[in-house]
Formats: structure tokens, C-alpha cells, sequence
């Protein structure tokens, strides 16, 4: 692989996923910015009663709120009467609220469990009573009267203290709170993330898409020259070149009847199997799924790219198409070594590229044309019915049933979990891989990757709903073989008079 377009892929990752990130924080701050009561977000109300003459905050201590700018943000508190009762809500200074409090049995609020909602007090004794909290010239902000009661607050510098009683200072406080706050810093925040994320995100996605080009074009099989004089190519007319195959293969295109389907997956079983090996491949795989994780993102950005290539020309880009490939084929390596088949113990290849040297390959062959309007149906309506059956076979699939008031989800076993486990276990005792378990796997395999090309748009021909065993494609394009030299034609002797 190229080392630039791999550094390119890599930070082009990086930077999409930062760059969607910021982008989604400031899209969700900027929906909650926009929700509840003029900016404000208010908490549900609430019930509070305490038998003394007032109900206050919790006291701030060493969190204080000191060193903070003018106008950053405004608090909104609602406060409405449950018995007969007017109600008062104020906002004070902490100082004067314990000069005015002091010696009078009053309740502070020490903390709050919102789910189940329960408030913890501590009680603060004393034998005095108060003086109308209306009275009171050193409130910031407060409201009095019957009904519903609210003060908007503006947060500024200091140590301050919320108190809650009747109007008329009596004992006996039974409230209904709710609490909302609005800061002036939330819109131009939401604004600034969202562009500065959008703009990360294009130039992470520009050089993702860079990075894929330069491994496509690095993955990219050389032209083969077209058939030597007397060469035939029996009866079917070759289509394009298979992505990685050998020199003197001729891919047979799909006419009616025809059963090649243009995606070929192959495996060998590799003999003398180690026992145990298996137990620890989900720890030696652990390089590849990294790698894996910068590829296929690279996989999903390529794959639209060249979705909207396909719509609006009909052609897939081919570098692209040659680096998807080259993606799915590595995921198929690694599937096939670990618990997908555990058919070889040889360790993968970090390559994109077709190999022979590898006991498993996947060649798709190159379309020359595609369906401009299949590729908006394709990938998901037309696909429904093999995706449910590879959901079944890879056991990601999930059923749902009511009970007892509430819905049940239950997961659908892997078919081809249970399968490999039941050959893994077989190895283990005896040392031998049952070949018809191996090729009824294999078969499996070759179904869900099948469904991957389609999917992935590489071509129109839709899937067959078959289940080709074996470690060979059954349907593989025949060889081209050469022709036989036509004789010359016989020249008749000349004749003599």
C-alpha cells in the first residue's frame, strides 16, 4: 500500500469523525437552545413542604459563582402555592439571608434524586419567627402573591441563596417549584461548533476520499491485452477484467439463463490445523480489525461517492471500485482465518490486492456500465429478502414479543457462529476439520459477500438465491483456451498439358 494515501485515509478518518462530532454538538445545542419557554430549560416542577418558616437552597460553600462574566446566562424560578397560603420566591445575597434567617427555624434543601424524585433536608433550629420577606429591601429578585409566582434572575458574580416562604412569614411551607435556566452563550456556541465541524468534516471526507483513490490506483490489476490471433474465447463473449485475476481469464457476462454471478470467493483448507489456535485468534486478529476500522470508513465515504458517480453517469469510478473491492476481499481474509471459517492458520496479509499466495481471495469483476436510477433501490428495497436471510445466517437479526406489559427483544442464534464453534470443537478433540461442515460454511460465506457486492453497488446483477458449497467457486468463468490452427487450405496441383 501506498504510505501517503494510508496517512491520507488515516487523518482523513480522523478528521471526519471530529469534524461529525462537533458538527452533531453543535446541531444538539443548538435544538436545545431552541427548546422550552423563551430559551429557557425547565425542569418539571416539583412538590417541596417543610414545617418551618422558610425553605432555602443548598448553601454554595467552596463552589461559588465568582469570576464569571455579566449577563452570562439567566435563571427563571416558578414557585406555586399548594395549600391556602401566598407564596414568596426570592434570590438574595447568601450574607443577608443568614442575617435575616438567623435564629429562626427554617429548612435547607441538602440534595435532590430526580429518578425517583426524593428531596433530603437538614433541619436548622431556632425560636424566633421572621419579619415579612416582602419587607426585606436586599432581594436581587423576588415575587409574592397567590397563584403561580416567578422571578427571571440574571447570573452574576457572588455567593447567593434562593428562599421560599409564605407571604405572610407563617410556618408551614408546601410548594410546587420548577427551575429553568437560559444562557446567553448557548446560540453563538451552537453556531460555532456546527461550522467549524462542517468544515473539519469536508476536509476530513475530501482527504478520505484522496487516501481510497491512491490505494485503489495502487490495487488496480494491469490491463490484460485482448486475445491473441487464434486464441478463442468459446462460446460467451468476455466481459471486463476481474478484479485481481489471473492472466488468461475470461469473466463471462450474466446473459439469460446464466448462472455466474461476477463475484467470485474462494477458500482453501489449509491441512494440519492447529488444536488450539482457534482459542486465541480474536487476540492476534486485534491489528488487522484497527486497520479494518480506518478502511471501512474509507469503504462507506467511497461507496457514496460513487453511488452518486453511478446516478448521475452510470460508471463506477474504477480506483474506487478497486479499493472497495480490495476492502471487502481483506475483511474476507481475515474472516476466513478467523472466526468466520478458521480455515488456514497462515496469518493474513495487511494488502488490499489480489493474491494467489493466500488460501482465500474475492474477485469482482469490473461492470462497464451500471443502472443509473437501480442504485437508489438496490442497496435496501430490492435487497430486503437476501438481507433477511443473511441476518439469519450471521445472526443479527432480532425478534420482538409483548409480555407481561412491556416488549421482549430476543436475538436470533448465528447460524454460522454455531456451525464454525461445532467445527472448532471438532478440531480441538480430534485435529481434523470436517471437510462437508467446511464446505457448508464456505457456503454461507459466499452468500453474505455476494450480497455485500450487491450492496455496495458493484453490480446490477442481483444475487442467486443459492448456497454454493465448497471452497471454489462452482461458478467460476472458464479459462480461455487456444484455439486450434486452422489447416491451410489444399492448393491443387497445376496441370500439365
Amino acid at each position: 500500500m501506498k504510505p501517503g494515501s494510508v496517512i491520507l485515509l488515516i487523518f482523513g478518518t480522523i478528521l471526519s469523525l471530529l469534524g461529525f462530532s462537533l458538527a452533531l454538538a453543535g446541531a444538539t445545542t443548538a435544538v436545545v437552545n431552541a427548546q422550552g419557554d423563551d430559551g429557557y430549560l425547565t425542569s418539571p416542577a416539583r412538590s417541596f413542604s417543610v414545617q418551618s418558616y422558610a425553605l432555602t437552597s443548598p448553601r454554595m460553600g467552596p463552589i461559588e459563582i465568582q469570576d464569571v462574566p455579566a449577563n452570562i446566562g439567566s435563571l427563571r424560578l416558578r414557585a406555586a402555592s399548594t395549600s391556602a397560603q401566598d407564596v414568596f420566591i426570592g434570590v438574595a445575597p447568601q450574607a443577608d439571608v443568614d442575617r435575616y434567617l438567623a435564629g429562626v427555624n427554617h429548612t435547607e434543601l441538602r440534595s435532590l434524586r430526580v429518578s425517583p424524585f426524593r428531596a433530603v433536608y437538614r433541619d436548622i433550629p431556632g425560636s424566633g419567627a421572621p419579619a415579612a420577606p416582602g419587607d426585606q429591601d436586599f432581594w436581587a429578585s423576588a415575587a409574592e402573591g397567590p397563584g403561580t409566582q416567578q422571578i427571571d434572575w440574571d447570573l452574576t458574580s457572588g455567593n447567593w441563596a434562593i428562599v421560599v416562604m409564605n407571604a405572610d412569614a407563617s410556618p408551614g411551607v408546601s410548594v410546587a417549584l420548577q427551575a429553568g435556566v437560559r444562557f446567553g452563550f448557548l446560540g453563538p456556541l451552537a453556531v460555532g461548533l456546527l461550522l467549524l465541524g462542517l468544515f473539519i468534516l469536508l476536509i476530513g471526507l475530501v482527504l478520505t476520499v484522496l487516501g481510497a483513490i491512491g490505494l485503489g490506483r495502487g490495487t488496480s490489476p494491469a490491463a490484460r491485452p485482448g486475445p491473441a490471433p487464434g486464441v478463442s474465447v468459446g462460446a460467451a463473449i468476455p466481459a471486463g477484467p476481474a478484479v485481481g485475476g489471473p492472466p488468461g481469464v475470461a469473466a463471462a457476462p450474466a446473459y439469460p439463463g446464466d448462472r455466474t454471478f461476477p463475484a467470485r470467493l474462494t477458500g482453501t483448507l489449509d491441512e494440519g490445523l492447529s488444536r488450539w489456535l482457534w482459542l486465541v485468534k480474536w487476540i492476534l486478529i486485534f491489528p488487522h480489525v484497527v486497520v479494518l476500522l480506518f478502511l471501512w470508513f474509507g469503504f462507506f465515504v467511497s461507496t457514496i461517492v460513487a453511488g452518486f458517480a453511478i446516478l448521475f453517469t452510470g460508471r463506477y469510478p474504477r480506483s474506487l471500485f478497486h479499493y472497495n473491492v480490495g476492502v471487502l476481499r481483506w475483511s474476507w481474509r481475515v474472516s476466513f482465518y478467523a472466526y468466520s471459517a478458521l480455515g488456514t492458520d497462515r496469518y493474513p496479509p495487511f494488502s488490499l490486492a489480489s493474491s494467489d499466495a493466500y488460501p482465500a481471495d474475492l474477485q469482482v469483476d469490473y461492470p462497464e456500465r451500471l443502472s443509473n436510477g437501480l442504485v437508489l433501490v438496490k442497496w435496501w428495497l430490492l435487497a430486503i429478502p437476501h438481507l433477511l436471510i443473511v441476518a439469519a445466517f450471521t445472526g443479527s437479526a432480532t425478534t420482538w414479543r409483548y409480555a407481561e406489559g412491556a416488549w421482549v427483544s430476543n436475538s436470533v442464534p448465528s447460524l454460522i457462529g454455531v456451525l464454525v464453534l461445532i467445527a472448532a470443537v471438532i478440531l480441538l478433540f480430534t485435529g481434523r476439520y470436517r471437510r462437508s461442515l467446511f464446505d457448508l460454511i464456505l457456503g454461507i460465506d459466499r452468500w453474505i459477500f455476494r450480497v455485500a457486492v450487491y450492496t455496495s453497488l458493484f453490480r446490477d446483477e442481483y444475487p442467486p438465491f443459492r448456497l454454493d458449497q465448497g471452497g471454489g467457486d462452482a461458478h467460476a468463468p472458464a479459462a480461455v483456451t487456444p484455439a486450434a490452427p486452422a489447416e491451410p487450405p489444399a492448393v491443387a496441383p497445376a496441370s500439365t498439358s
